[in-house]
């Protein structure tokens, strides 16, 4: 499967066969109040960060990415992408909560090679039919050679910045969509990668040869996967074709799924956001960095 393909198969089956609603997905608020929810972490220094818009050169011209990293010192990078929505006011916060806990955070716009952000209108609603075509249309670039070659030139920035400790491994996270781009980089940049986080990631198994689960003997990450429990009703398998596979390769990995959670849950401007989950997952992250990354 291309990663073009990811958000078909995890979410327009769910609308086609009536599991996802209004309710359950598909609306992003990015007001400050839904902002303002993502408590810092606990226990943690909440260290002074610097942040700016950056554009990075990559093979395809310049992506704008957002750059977040605690004020003094070299600290371990970390490459998130965000989901279909692409970066907006959450993921900003999301990174700047772990920036603060002693990471230098780039968030990339994904969809940089149509658009720069943000690239979902305010309150996008993924349920309506128009909203839903511009959004897939933006990912259709995304195959799984354009998602390496991004990743070569994201991880190459963060190597060329003071705040990045490059005597120790990075970090690559990834939401719905773009949990599958977390393997490809991992696979691509074995000696970089250390760590990886995957959040209600889509189509990480699939029957095609070029799945996700089947470059986790090229990689040297220990890996989240934090699977939601819709998506795992839909695919039981998955977590056990996945455990066997980083068993294999001999690499740790904690792979869950979070009881009680519909896919999206894990960005807090999401309406399926759970709380409760999310920051459960948040900390399991945080502690695979902790050892991954030391």
């Amino acid at each position: 499967m291309c990663d073009e393909d990811l958000v078909e198969d995890v979410v327009s089956y769910r609308l086609r066969s009536g599991e996802l609603s209004r309710r359950h997905f598909g609306a992003l608020s990015l007001g400050v109040g839904l902002v303002s929810l993502l408590p810092r972490v606990a226990g943690a220094a909440g260290a002074d960060v610097a942040e700016s818009d950056v554009d990075i050169k990559t093979p395809d011209g310049p992506a704008d990415a957002y750059f977040v990293h605690p004020s003094k010192g070299a600290h371990p990078g970390v490459l998130m992408w965000p989901d279909i929505f692409g970066l907006r006011p959450a993921f900003r916060q999301m990174s700047r909560r772990l920036a603060e806990s002693g990471y230098s955070v780039l968030v990339v716009n994904p969809f940089y090679r149509s658009k720069r952000a943000p690239t979902a209108p305010e309150h996008a609603d993924f349920e309506d039919p128009a909203t839903r075509d511009a959004l897939m249309a933006l990912g259709k670039p995304l195959t799984p050679d354009r998602v390496v070659i991004d990743a070569r030139a994201f991880v190459a920035w963060l190597d060329g910045q003071p705040s990045v400790d490059r005597k120790r491994r990075m970090a690559a996270v990834g939401y719905c969509m773009s949990g599958p781009f977390t393997m490809r980089a991992a696979a691509a940049l074995p000696d970089r990668i250390g760590a990886g986080a995957s959040f209600h990631g889509g189509g990480l198994v699939t029957d095609k040869p070029d799945s996700p689960h089947l470059l986790v003997p090229k990689m040297q990450a220990r890996y989240l996967i934090a699977i939601a429990e819709s998506d795992d009703q839909r695919q039981p398998e998955a977590k056990t074709v996945l455990r066997e596979a980083f068993a294999k390769a001999k690499l740790p990995a904690e792979i869950e799924v979070y009881p009680g959670t519909m896919h999206g849950w894990c960005p807090i401007d999401a309406r399926v956001y759970n709380r409760e989950q999310a920051e459960k997952a948040w900390g399991r992250m945080l502690a695979l960095f902790g050892t991954a990354l030391a």
